[in-house]
Order: C-alpha cells, then sequence, then structure tokens
C-alpha cells in the first residue's frame, strides 16, 4: 500500500456525468491487479474532507518504470463534482492499490463478464491485463447492460481489444432492451464459462448468482460499498458472510472482490 500525491495528466467527460482521469503516481502501482482499487483525496481540503474509493480502470506504464493509472467517475456529489473540474498537472491524494482483485485461475478458457452500468470500470483493466499474460482465456465475452445509451461506458476500449460485448439498455435505446442477465442466461445455457466475473448493482448479482448456480460456474462478484478509510479501520464497508451468519467481511480488506457463494447479495 502506497501513499502518494498523484499528478492529473488528463481529465475529459466521456459521457453526461461521466468522467475519466488519469494519474501519474508512484512506480509501486504496478503491481496493481485488475479488481483493486485507490482511496482518491484532496490535499489539504476540509471539505470533502474524506477520500473517495474508486476502482482503478486502467494501469499504464509511464516512463522510466512510473506508473499511470486511469479512474472512471460519475458526478453524483461535491467530490466527484469537483474531480470533474480538475485539469493537467493537478495533485490529488492517492492511498491504494487496495483490496483482493480478481483471481482468474490458470487454465481458463472461456470467461465471461458481466457488468451492469458504472460496474464497467475493472473490466477494461482485466481485459488488457489478461492479454499481457502467457496464456490468456482463447474466450472472452463482456455482457453490459445500463438504464439507457448514455449508461453504456468503454464499448471503444472492449472493441480496440478484439472483445465482443453484449449490449442492453432498459429504455432500448442501444443494444436489446433488456435486462443484462438475459443475454448472459442465454449465454451460459448455450455454452457454459470456465469462470464468470460480475461488477454492478446488488440486484444484479443476486441474479447473476442464481444463473451460475444454476450451471455450477464458478463466480466472483465485486462489490460496491460506501467506505471511509480503505483500510480495515473504520468498519463501513461490512458485508454479511452467507457461510457465517454471525460474522461480517469488510469489502476493502476482504474484497471488493469476492466469491459469489462467500457473502449475502440478497
Amino acid at each position: 500500500m502506497i501513499q502518494t500525491l498523484a499528478t492529473v495528466v488528463l481529465n475529459e467527460m466521456i459521457a453526461p456525468d461521466y468522467g475519466r482521469v488519469r494519474l501519474s503516481c508512484d512506480a509501486g502501482f504496478n503491481r496493481a491487479r485488475p479488481g483493486q482499487f485507490v482511496m482518491l483525496g484532496f490535499p489539504d481540503a476540509v471539505d470533502p474532507l474524506l477520500r473517495r474509493p474508486f476502482s482503478i480502470h486502467r494501469l499504464i506504464a509511464g516512463e522510466n518504470g512510473a506508473a499511470q493509472i486511469e479512474l472512471l467517475y460519475k458526478v453524483v456529489g461535491k467530490a466527484t463534482r469537483r474531480l470533474s473540474q480538475l485539469p493537467a498537472g493537478e495533485r490529488l491524494s492517492l492511498l491504494g492499490p487496495l483490496g483482493r482483485g480478481f483471481q482468474v485461475p490458470a487454465g481458463t478458457r472461456r470467461l465471461y463478464c458481466v457488468a451492469g452500468g458504472f460496474g464497467v470500470a475493472p473490466f477494461v483493466f482485466l481485459a488488457e491485463w489478461l492479454q499481457r499474460q502467457a496464456s490468456p482465456p482463447a474466450e472472452l465475452q463482456v455482457f453490459l447492460g445500463g438504464r439507457g445509451r448514455a449508461d453504456l461506458l468503454c464499448i471503444s476500449d472492449f472493441e480496440r481489444l478484439g472483445i465482443p460485448v453484449r449490449l442492453t439498455t432498459d429504455d432500448g435505446s442501444c443494444g436489446e432492451q433488456c435486462r443484462v442477465t438475459d443475454p448472459f442466461a442465454e449465454a451460459i445455457e448455450q455454452r457454459p464459462p470456465d469462470l464468470v466475473l460480475a461488477c454492478g448493482p446488488q440486484a444484479m448479482l443476486a441474479c447473476v448468482l442464481g444463473i451460475v448456480r444454476a450451471h455450477r460456474v464458478p463466480c466472483q462478484v465485486s462489490v460496491e460499498a460506501m467506505m471511509a478509510c480503505g483500510m480495515g479501520a473504520c468498519l463501513g464497508c461490512a458485508v454479511a458472510d452467507r457461510r457465517d451468519s454471525a460474522r461480517y467481511l469488510h469489502a476493502c480488506v476482504d474484497g471488493p472482490v469476492f466469491d459469489a457463494e462467500a457473502i449475502e447479495l440478497g
């Protein structure tokens, strides 16, 4: 874990209310793995005071071993509104890489990723990281859903990597008009994968779990949880342990990626 000041290299809006910021940071961030996150804050700020968690969206090797990371954000409050207005050259407080990322076992040949809206954030990092491995999965497919066209992010990133994406929207403005779990269920029925990874709203994750259980396919989920510290001290990101009703896990240190059978998803 590294605490440092990072420099804004690029900050742009990529869709209504959605932005992407690239940060130049300590070389230690080259050790980050897909699914991990950072805590981001404004140096010397009183309001907002606390850092905010962001999934690592991309990891880019910089010059002389330096690292650059990209984060996706949605403008929903004071902190993200301020973030959206930062120009290149500004400095941000950065803590990370944190948490437990995705675990793709050696020998995985077919991999499905299911993302609901902003839940797509870690999957570009995952796709780029897998393509750099000695034996990446022979087949990787992404299922991406959102309320409308503006909520479908990173499509061009997956196209650049040659990864097929099945698109769905609630309003039918792009792709199929249905829930993202509908084409996913169809695909898993026809061509079961070796592993499923999912990130998105809890209701979507619960539906994904029901589908993979029916087909006995291993699944990992990345949960979205509010947290104040990112290090297990505040205990604000508690997640119920499905295997022990008296025990709670914490998204910041035990996750944010969990075996789907390990936690209560509702």
